[in-house]
């Protein structure tokens, strides 16, 4: 099929097909949390161990992660508007049966499986928009309105999760993502036009995705069953020597392949580099947190779900806040000082939530963290989404996303096995010195958060150190390169 001139006026769609592709993106980061405040009753339901508890997480972002550069890439070869599609007709079907599970084999295959949805979709949604704003400040605006909706929909997971498995079932929160994928999969064919990259490019290399993601799988798998056996036993060692054994493969495949999935070229952007690898500092601190303070409010304080999942309306109120603010700053400011204040802030509402206590209050140990990391969370995220897609080409666009979105999903996958698996060990070695479980677990919650405060310093440092100063491009290489380097059928 030849390609076709695209019209050179912004499409008149485009803020339409935003508000739906945001929204799809919305349900696809909100699953990675929506399911912490339901985990003790997903527990005693299907009979998960403690540890096997958190695969009902990682298996949802260690399969997306894994194959988000995959899914990326398949997006910009076969077509953006199709891969988004299918990806989103997946994630339907398996929250089908998540919904439906008897055990928890049924349960983590599933989300096994909708992770390859938001793999396919994901990448796919972010492209679609870099490619349909071509004025730079306008897409500097559209992105991070895309980031913040993301950042949203991580940190309502909690309330939603907390209502439905009060009021009704834990099943619900994986069903009520039908509805929404079914309006996506009517609505999106009619806003976007298709786009790939042009005709004659080599196919993506497969057997490097496979392989990292088995790597990455038996890497956290290793990490997980630290919790409960010693580091030198066979179940942690085989899996973590055999995980970095095939990611070492994985870079080797990628080295010598003549497709590989992120080219060379890409590292040669500074900002992007160091944005995604930071990434990986706030992905880790940010899902954690989730994850252990809500255990902590069910199991130590003994909240109901529904006292948990309304326990985060203020984080969903400071995050929105922080969106805004970002969104009016970046132009005038620049991405570098906005993401160094996201990651500073976030490491202050950490500390301030390691100060709970066998007995604390949420007003004065819970809320002043919340709010603060829920504000510098907010004002992270559209960050993030400008800073990945810095001068990134119409050839590479859903790559580019797809990099960012994989980093977000490993680090949260890689921090929840780290900094879970830290919380346990550090709580049993407490205990078996005579100690008070509950004590015992508030210190290993406590011990978490810090190691995470650690971390986002880091991350914070290294954007200081090492980002370019970028407020917005003067040129847009999307814009420059689409009549050339796009395929787009009528």
């Amino acid at each position: 099929m030849s390609p076709e001139s695209p019209a050179t006026t912004a499409d008149p769609r485009r803020w339409k097909a935003l508000a739906v592709l945001g929204l799809i993106q919305f349900m696809l980061i909100l699953d990675v949390t929506v399911v912490n405040v339901a985990l003790p009753d997903i527990k005693t339901d299907l009979g998960f161990s403690q540890s096997g508890l958190s695969w009902v997480v990682n298996g949802y972002v260690l399969m997306a992660g894994g194959l988000l550069l995959l899914g990326g890439r398949l997006a910009d070869v076969f077509g953006r508007k199709r891969l988004f599609l299918i990806g989103v007709g997946v994630f339907a079907v398996a929250s089908v049966t998540c919904g439906l599970a008897q055990n928890p084999e049924m349960l983590v295959i599933s989300r096994f499986v909708q992770g390859v949805g938001e793999a396919l979709a994901a990448p796919a949604s972010l492209g679609l928009i870099a490619l349909m704003f071509t004025d730079p400040l306008e897409r500097m605006k559209a992105l991070g309105i895309w980031g913040g909706i993301a950042g949203l929909g991580g940190t309502s997971g909690t309330v939603i999760s907390g209502f439905l498995t009060d009021l009704a079932s834990w099943r619900w929160i994986f069903l009520i993502n039908v509805p929404v994928a079914v309006v996506a999969l009517v609505v999106v064919p009619g806003l976007v036009t298709e786009s790939r990259m042009k005709q004659g490019s080599q196919r993506p290399d497969y057997l490097g995705a496979v392989v990292g993601t088995a790597g990455l799988i038996a890497v956290v798998d290793g990490l997980i069953s630290a919790a409960d056996h010693s580091w030198g036993s066979t179940h942690v060692l085989l899996p973590l020597v055999g995980g970095l054994v095939l990611i070492g493969a994985m870079l080797f495949i990628e080295s010598r392949s003549d497709a590989p999935l992120i080219p060379l070229s890409f590292f040669r952007n500074r900002t992007r580099v160091v944005s995604n690898f930071t990434t990986l500092f706030f992905s880790s601190s940010f899902f954690s947190y989730f994850f252990l303070l809500t255990l902590y409010q069910q199991q130590v304080l003994d909240w109901s779900p529904l006292k948990s999942g309304l326990s985060y309306l203020p984080f969903g109120l400071s995050i929105g806040a922080g969106i805004g603010i970002a969104t009016a700053l970046m132009p005038r400011v620049g991405v570098k000082p906005v993401l160094a204040t996201g990651f500073f802030g976030v490491a202050l509402g950490l500390f301030l939530t390691s100060t709970i206590g066998l007995d604390t209050s949420y007003a004065g140990h819970v809320l002043p963290g919340m709010i603060v990391l829920g504000f510098s969370s907010g004002i992270s995220f559209p960050a993030f989404g400008n800073a990945s897609l810095h001068e990134v080409t119409g050839q590479d666009s859903s790559l580019a996303s797809g990099v960012q979105n994989a980093m977000q999903q490993v680090g949260g996958a890689l921090g929840l096995a780290t900094l879970a698996t830290l919380a346990i060990r550090h709580a049993e070695g407490l205990v078996k010195d005579g100690l008070d479980p509950l004590v015992a677990a508030v210190e290993g919650t406590q011990l978490s958060f810090r190691v995470g405060v650690v971390m986002c310093v880091i991350g914070g440092l290294l954007v200081i150190a090492l980002l370019e100063h970028v407020i917005a491009e003067p040129r847009n290489p999307l814009a420059e390169e689409l009549a050339a380097a796009e395929e787009q059928p009528g």
